[in-house]
This record gives structure tokens, sequence and C-alpha cells, in this order.
């Protein structure tokens, strides 16, 4: 698997990884809703990461824009579930309208996930 790709999967696990720790840890939380959605959100999107990160490395899509779309959803899970998480936790924000970004930056994943599956992989 070339370097991206590695480096993506690697990150896919481990927002998997800290899903499972999010969602033991608001198991023993008071009202940790927003703990909670930041654990759904990891597990949700850890599987597309990979499977995008898998689907470039094999030249089924085009790899820069599985690599995009991943990364977009990378870096949109750090700061909306890093910052729900961070507000759960700690009671202070990441930083001002961090969730707000996270979240567009997972919608921009999901829409270049959508133009991965409809722009053909170069044969």
């Amino acid at each position: 698997m070339p370097g991206p790709e590695r480096a993506l999967a690697a990150a896919a696990c481990l927002a998997g990884l800290l899903g499972v720790a999010a969602s033991a840890a608001a198991a023993h939380v008071a009202g940790a809703d927003s703990l909670k959605t930041a654990a759904q959100f990891l597990l949700f999107h850890a599987p597309a990461i990979l499977a995008l990160a898998g689907f470039g490395a094999a030249g089924l899509v085009r790899p820069g824009l599985s690599r995009a779309a991943a990364g977009l959803l990378a870096l949109g899970l750090v700061l909306f579930c890093g910052d729900l998480a961070l507000r759960a936790l700690a009671g202070r924000a990441l930083f001002p309208m961090a969730a707000p970004a996270g979240g567009i930056l997972l919608m921009a994943g999901w829409a270049a996930g959508l133009l991965c599956a409809l722009v053909p992989g170069r044969r």
C-alpha cells in the first residue's frame, strides 16, 4: 500500500480505537451525550476512511480523489469529535467554531467520496 493510503488506514484505525474508548468513557460520565456523539461519528467514519484508502490503493478509483476524500473525513473527525470530546471531558472548546468547521469538512469528504464513485478510475 502506498504511503498516503497507509497513513489514512492508520488514521482510520485510530478513529476506531478512539471511538471505542469514547463509547466506554461515555458510559461512565454522567450527561455525556456529546461524548456519545463523538464516539458514534468516529466509529461511523473509520470504515469509510479505510474503504477510500483501499479503493485508491487498489486503483479502483482515482487515488488523488480518494486521498482527498479520506483526508477531509479524517480532518473533519479531528475537529468535530475533538471539540465534542474536549467539551464533555474538560468543559472547554477546542477553539471557536471547531465542531461546525469539522462538520463542514465531513460533508465535503462525503461529497468527494461521491465523486470517487462517479469518476472512473484511470486504467
